[in-house]
């Protein structure tokens, strides 16, 4: 039987296995910004600037951010890193570490879900 240990009201195990599913709906948003590039990439000569889904961990967030190639770019360069709109972060998973012109860029904690991100990273 495994030992559970109590902080506050949640237990460690409850908040890991949130963590790994907050880790896990960023990657699949992550996955589907990829295909949106290449999209808006053919749009490109109209629009300077493309709508993606913000990359937040929850489930019923549809919302869209909207970044230049450049700005979109420099968030996947980093596999820990994912764009989402102010207010949308994960503050026991993620930090944010700058912030742009209506969106913000997290980085994943280390640990497992830093390890999701780079493991589901289409990039890598």
């Amino acid at each position: 039987m495994a030992l559970r240990v109590y902080t506050g009201h949640a237990r460690v195990g409850q908040v890991d296995e949130r963590a790994r599913r907050l880790a896990e709906n960023e990657a699949l948003f992550r996955q589907v910004n990829e295909r949106v590039k290449d999209l808006n990439r053919g749009f490109s000569v109209v629009l300077d600037r493309g709508d993606y889904l913000c990359e937040c961990g929850s489930v019923e967030c549809v919302d869209r951010v909207s970044l230049t190639p450049e700005e979109y770019e420099r968030v996947r360069a980093e596999p820990t890193l994912f764009v989402v709109l102010p207010g949308h972060v994960a503050h026991e998973v993620e930090s944010v570490v700058y912030a742009g012109d209506g969106y913000e860029v997290v980085r994943k904690a280390e640990g497992e879900p830093a390890e999701v991100a780079r493991e589901t990273d289409p990039r890598s």
